[in-house]
């Protein structure tokens, strides 16, 4: 397993769950008048029936900014995407309260595998598949040390290094003719995209609406027609980060070798889990898809591919790998199915992965046995769950959020970062700011666009 901030993948119980039920009662810091604009158009469903892509299926750091807040000027559009929020006279931002988002399932284009790339054990880029590892199906108890290696074989990631976007900024560049525009006129974006992420981001977003804890920062640049999003450190992160314990360190290593004890390194070897865990390594799926009217292009980690030979194409022959605490009541796979289940399901229905392979390990790190959980039927697992997620809440955020994005982030400059801000129990809220430290684009990319770009025009 390989972690990096740009997609942090919960693979342990370390994830910090309520104990009780969701507060249901939302508060907002200001009033903010709602327009909710309910949808009964059943075209704005998707009812593809030949995928798993059904209806049915399946940090606290306050941005403190002395740049004067923007009121940008909103349009409320009556299509597919359309919002429940507004602009007030006096406050501006969008609702998480989860009552506004029970509308039909916004339409979500099946995920295209468009690309991939790999990170080696010095986290250098590679535009290939090398990474890559392939599934092996454990016992149903498998009795693995999660422990094993933790003391002598293990090669940690300095998560301290914010990476940003830059991976998939080197990826764009190696692919652009996978992506340039169809458009042609002079003011032509360059990219036929409208926003580049990590699934990471896109992860927090759908579970804001019932997230309680943890609060985040996006930033967001328009650059050449495209908005890019960043995620920031909020400073609760960073105190989480620098204060996390010996055994919480040691939980998020267990996840990475349950990966060592059921990846093998290629079609026709065996998982060796005598080696060393680097979660520097990395391999990354890059797939672009469409919600509601939002072009995305995103990238995420992969744990592994299904190595049957007949399997099908990517993303629909990958597998996501799990560790969780072993289930001996149903209150705790009531709790399973309410808290931890949103995070998993989110995470592999994004990028169109179709299966999750969990170990359930006791309180010594042995896993005791594994459970496979169908992306497909994650709905009706939770579907008699008193007070539950719903995933058509989930996407209607995520969506309307991308829409008060659009309408807020107008300036094309990449000096320019519009910095959203979420807390739980508030409203997403979000500031300007100009050649800031928040500015992550990089030179090099923003050349590169530029530059292709004249050429391209002159020829």
């Amino acid at each position: 397993m390989k972690l990096h901030h740009t997609d942090i993948k919960n693979k342990t119980e370390v994830s910090r769950l309520p104990p009780g039920g969701l507060d249901d009662k939302l508060h907002t810091e200001t009033a903010v008048a709602m327009d909710h604009h309910r949808s009964h158009n059943p075209k704005s469903s998707y009812h593809n029936h030949q995928t798993a892509y059904r209806r049915e299926r399946d940090d606290s750091g306050r941005n403190q900014c002395e740049i004067k807040r923007s009121t940008p000027n909103y349009h409320h559009q009556h299509q597919s995407g359309s919002t429940p929020w507004r602009n007030p006279l006096r406050s501006q931002g969008l609702s998480t309260r989860r009552e506004l988002y029970e509308r039909d399932f916004p339409v979500y284009k099946q995920p295209v595998e468009v690309g991939c790339f790999s990170l080696d054990s010095e986290r250098r880029f590679f535009n290939d598949s090398r990474q890559m590892r392939y599934y092996v199906e454990p016992d149903r108890n498998p009795n693995f040390d999660l422990k094993d290696g933790y003391k002598d074989r293990f090669v940690k990631r300095d998560d301290s290094e914010k990476e940003k976007l830059d991976h998939i900024l080197r990826w764009i560049v190696a692919n652009r003719s996978k992506l340039d525009s169809r458009e042609t006129t002079a003011s032509s974006r360059a990219l036929d995209v409208d926003f580049v992420t990590w699934r990471g981001h896109l992860t927090k977003l759908l579970t804001t609406p019932y997230e309680t804890r943890d609060s985040w920062l996006l930033a967001v640049t328009r650059f050449r027609g495209t908005l890019y999003i960043s995620e920031v450190e909020t400073e609760a992160a960073r105190r989480d980060r620098e204060n996390r314990t010996e055994r919480n360190a040691e939980m998020m290593y267990w996840g990475y070798k349950f990966e060592q004890y059921t990846c093998a390194d290629d079609i026709h070897s065996l998982p060796d889990p005598s080696g060393v865990v680097n979660t520097n390594e990395a391999f990354c799926t890059v797939v672009q898809t469409r919600l509601a009217d939002h072009r995305l292009l995103f990238s995420g980690e992969v744990d592994c591919r299904d190595k049957d030979p007949a399997a099908p194409a990517p993303p629909a022959c990958y597998v996501e790998l799990k560790t969780s605490a072993e289930i001996c009541t149903p209150k705790q796979r009531s709790n399973l199915h309410r808290f931890k289940l949103l995070k998993w399901w989110a995470q592999s229905f994004l990028p169109g992965v179709p299966r999750i392979v969990a170990g359930f390990r006791d309180h010594e790190g042995v896993v005791v046995s594994v459970e496979t959980f169908h992306i497909s039927k994650i709905s009706h697992l939770i579907k008699n769950e008193y007070n539950c997620w719903k995933p058509t809440v989930c996407m209607n955020f995520c969506s309307d959020f991308l829409s008060f994005v659009k309408h807020v982030a107008t300036e094309d400059n990449p000096s320019v970062v519009y910095l959203f801000s979420w807390e739980p129990h508030r409203d997403v809220t979000f500031s300007i700011h100009r050649d800031s430290q928040y500015s992550f684009l990089p030179h090099w990319f923003i050349q590169e666009m530029t530059s292709s770009r004249d050429s391209n025009q002159q020829s």
